[in-house]
């Protein structure tokens, strides 16, 4: 891991991120930004319209009594292809290890006393809608957010209501409860309206959420998602991960082809209860699991899931918790399945 400097902006390494204390950045990337290449020239650098970033971070830095900070454009170096595998996965690791995260909305001009205003242009900040940066709002303890300006709006704790309207994250998880107390469902769905410039970045930007590791396959496509589900169930059995529903009979396997199709699992919870759940795990045939089920038609039965959805309104107004289940269609006499959506 290398650390910024704060004082003199040079790059410095250490070897464990909790050997200094350091602010660090969260941002999304925009023209013009300092790479690791770009800092070997300070004076070259610094006219770069992406420097400002690195300097405001510094400058801040120093006035909380830090004397280091990070930044993901010129602190790792991307030439390196087993650099950057490191850094992927250690990333959540090094949000969580900081002082204080620096989360700057290029994009929010409003001063922060016109509340009405500012709070329209957090809310449409296309910083809420960044793969990378869902991870760098949960992971770190103090997170404050600034304005195009570096002016401070708030923290992800006196803007919680908000930052939770924005989300779909619930205020708990964003005042310190852990987010692995919280459904693969659930925690599928905060990233099921964000994006990545590349196709597996959607899948790589969550290996902290669920605290996997797994290689980086540039080129893999939207394989890298499917990998990150099957890197999950190796130490998981939270049968969540099965919930997403399916919108036309197309025979999909059980696993979803990105976070999207999580986009309506928010309250979408897994059952405390193990008792008679049976391990399962992926073969060269496919997923290979146990459940409960009722034969449908012919050919196709419902599969009981272990998990509920909370959304269910009873007659006398409240709230009830729905036991899911799905359907799945005999394909062979041999016990292969394809997931299918009911008709009706």
């Amino acid at each position: 891991m290398r650390l910024i400097n704060a004082r003199t902006l040079k790059l410095e390494e250490v070897w464990d991120e909790n050997v200094k204390k350091y602010a660090i950045l969260s941002h999304r990337w925009e023209d013009g930004e300092v790479t690791f290449q770009d800092m070997e020239n300070i004076a070259v650098a610094s006219k770069m319209k992406g420097f400002e970033k690195i300097q405001k971070s510094c400058e801040h830095a120093i006035i909380d009594g830090l004397d280091y900070a990070w930044v993901d454009t010129c602190c790792i170096n991307k030439e390196s292809s087993a650099e950057l595998t490191e850094a992927i996965n250690s990333m959540y690791r090094w949000y969580k290890a900081s002082a204080v995260c620096y989360a700057f909305l290029s994009d929010v001009y409003a001063e922060p006393l016109k509340d009405d205003i500012v709070k329209q242009q957090i809310r449409s900040s296309r910083w809420f809608t960044r793969g990378w940066t869902l991870q760098e709002l949960v992971a770190p303890q103090h997170v404050v957010f600034y304005n195009q300006q570096w002016e401070v709006l708030g923290t992800k704790q006196t803007l919680s209501n908000l930052v939770t309207l924005t989300t779909g994250i619930d205020e708990a998880i964003l005042n310190g409860e852990s987010l692995f107390r919280r459904s693969i469902a659930q925690r599928m769905s905060w990233a099921s309206q964000r994006v990545t410039t590349r196709i597996e970045d959607i899948a790589y930007c969550l290996l902290g959420i669920f605290d996997v590791n797994m290689p980086m396959l540039y080129g893999e496509g939207e394989k890298a998602f499917l990998r990150l589900q099957e890197h999950i169930i190796q130490q998981s059995d939270d049968h969540t991960i099965f919930a997403w529903p399916i919108h036309r009979d197309e025979q999909p396997g059980l696993l979803a082809d990105s976070p999207a199709a999580f986009s309506n699992c928010q309250y979408i919870k897994a059952m405390t209860s193990r008792k008679g759940r049976s391990s399962y795990s992926l073969t060269n045939r496919g997923l290979s699991i146990k459940l409960m089920a009722t034969q449908f038609t012919a050919d196709t039965y419902i599969v009981r899931l272990d998990c509920t959805d909370g959304l269910l309104l009873v007659d006398d107004g409240s709230i009830d918790e729905l036991r899911l289940g799905m359907f799945l269609r005999r394909l062979s006499e041999d016990d292969q399945y394809a997931r299918v959506q009911h008709e009706g």
